[in-house]
């Protein structure tokens, strides 16, 4: 059943103290059991996606950051402003493990998951950034022959969150899409899906080297939001795709409302007749990431068909059922090199992901600089 000659792993924790400072440390937890339908995997990698910074960093001033501990077992204080510490009440005082998804192999398997012992598998459940993970057999993806842990790391949340946001457009009626920080891996992923099912597609950028990537790979419509001609490139992209649903990873500042703004200018640019509240076609923009963390404004000049909401991936595939979401991860799974292949920057150990340089780097959430957490790494 594979051998662990140790009893307990590593574990990387975030803990926020009600005396307003985070701790991340590195616990030693006991090595558990697999049950009859369970299957125990040797993490191997596991990304460092902005959903998981929320929860490793919390609302902490990382400019704070010292360094203590030992090199094996460093530990990283950094303090957190008063006035953020009443959005972490609800974890004050708990040490959390952290770690959305992973990928490893399967060392040990309960009597019913016999079949998985030895595979590399996909994973989804929180808990990643560790040594070893103890799961449901049916909770798990196995990857395809040749696929390394490195490669399926990744393969829920970008992969699934691009799938959700064209079947999520498919099921509101609308038939193209406007998305914005365009050029991260999640953006990229979504470029190749739309062009291989013939969506219209707006990628909204904020730089040229941004823009330089996506065109790379074939984008057909990507706007730089630093552009003097922003407003007037983005109309005519909505006009030419007639996209009236977008997914902001921004969130703060004016971007949301400029999007509607160009989206009902686009509207009125091909209506049949004028109407003094506006077009009646639905823009909907959902916001899905908070890169800027001010308030998000509206300035309401597009009309009374509109709506701006929130859009996160568990909820999503909880709404579609079970059924459903099995049919996405199989399409990840089988694509998994192709449309959603991931690329990393950096691969770091659990000490590694500790230094305050490294946490200074992930935590930009920089384009192009993609972090990967590998536990079993010395």
């Amino acid at each position: 059943m594979g051998d662990i000659n140790q009893d307990t792993g590593l574990q990387l924790r975030s803990l926020v103290k009600s005396s307003g400072e985070l701790e991340l440390s590195l616990a030693r937890v006991a090595i558990p059991e697999p049950g009859p339908d369970e299957v125990l995997v040797r993490v191997e990698a596991s990304p460092i996606n902005p959903s998981d910074l929320g929860l490793l960093l919390g609302a902490a001033d990382m400019s704070t950051a010292s360094l203590s501990g030992t090199p094996d077992s460093p530990v990283v204080t950094a303090k957190i402003p008063p006035a953020f510490m009443r959005a972490m009440a609800a974890r004050l005082d708990e040490s959390m493990p952290v770690g959305n998804e992973g990928a490893g192999v399967v060392i040990k398997a309960g009597a019913n998951a016999q079949g998985l012992m030895g595979k590399t598998v996909a994973m989804l459940g929180g808990a990643m950034y560790a040594q070893y993970r103890c799961l449901k057999a049916a909770d798990v993806l196995v990857l395809p022959q040749g696929a390394t842990a490195a490669d399926g790391a990744s393969c829920f949340v970008n992969p699934l969150t691009a799938l959700g946001m064209v079947e999520t457009m498919r099921r509101e009626g609308h038939t193209a899409l406007v998305h914005t920080a365009a050029a991260s891996n999640l953006g990229q992923m979504l470029n190749k899906l739309c062009l291989a099912e013939g969506v219209g597609l707006v990628n909204i950028v904020r730089s040229v080297e941004q823009a330089a990537i996506l065109k790379a790979i074939g984008a057909q419509h990507v706007i730089d939001s630093t552009s003097p001609t922003f407003m007037e490139d983005l109309i005519k992209a909505l006009v030419a795709t007639g996209a009236t649903l977008a997914f902001d990873a921004i969130g703060g500042g004016k971007l949301a409302g400029q999007i509607l703004s160009g989206m009902e200018a686009a509207a009125n640019q091909t209506a049949t007749s004028y109407s003094r509240y506006g077009s009646a076609v639905h823009k909907q923009v959902y916001i899905y990431g908070g890169l800027d963390t001010r308030t998000t404004e509206l300035n309401r000049g597009f009309g009374m068909a509109w709506g701006v909401g929130g859009w996160l991936l568990t909820p999503f595939l909880m709404k579609i059922g079970p059924e459903a979401a099995q049919k996405l991860r199989e399409r990840v799974a089988a694509e998994l090199k192709t449309t959603f292949a991931s690329h990393y920057s950096h691969e770091v150990s659990l000490a590694q992901a500790l230094q305050p340089d490294v946490i200074a780097a992930y935590n930009k959430r920089a384009t192009g600089e993609k972090y990967l957490i590998n536990p079993s790494k010395a």
